[in-house]
């Protein structure tokens, strides 16, 4: 069935995916994992590889599941950054240093307890 086409197509996550029915929009949303879809009768890999413009450097061998086609995002530098209060970080100051712990980051976990019992860092605690 086409239900279980779907189904094989995202989990064989191909670089290339022709989705040659009638209504292919009707299926476009439940595809999640594809390097590149050529949409209807009409559309066939080709037509992307040599005419249509897209992107033809793709995800091969699977990796579509975790991976994108390149784009202009791969050449884009991006920072991300945090920002809590002080009772923000008070709120998650229990979690973040028990998660650090658990991690045998201690170093981690006292950079948080640091900052609200001063005995941390004399090594008292």
């Amino acid at each position: 069935s086409l239900d279980t086409a779907v189904d094989i197509a995202n989990e064989i996550a191909p670089e290339h995916l022709e989705v040659c029915v009638d209504q292919p929009f009707d299926y476009l949303d439940r595809i999640r994992n594809a390097g590149s879809i050529f949409l209807g009768r009409n559309c066939p890999e080709a037509l992307g590889d040599y005419f249509a413009g897209p992107n033809h450097t793709l995800p091969t061998s699977g990796t579509a599941r975790f991976s994108s086609p390149l784009s202009v995002d791969d050449f884009v530098k991006k920072m991300q950054y945090t920002y809590y209060t002080k009772p923000a970080l008070e709120k998650a100051q229990f979690s973040v240093s028990t998660f650090a712990k658990k991690e045998g980051l201690t170093g981690h976990a006292r950079s948080v307890d640091i900052r609200f019992d001063p005995k941390v860092v004399e090594g008292t605690k």
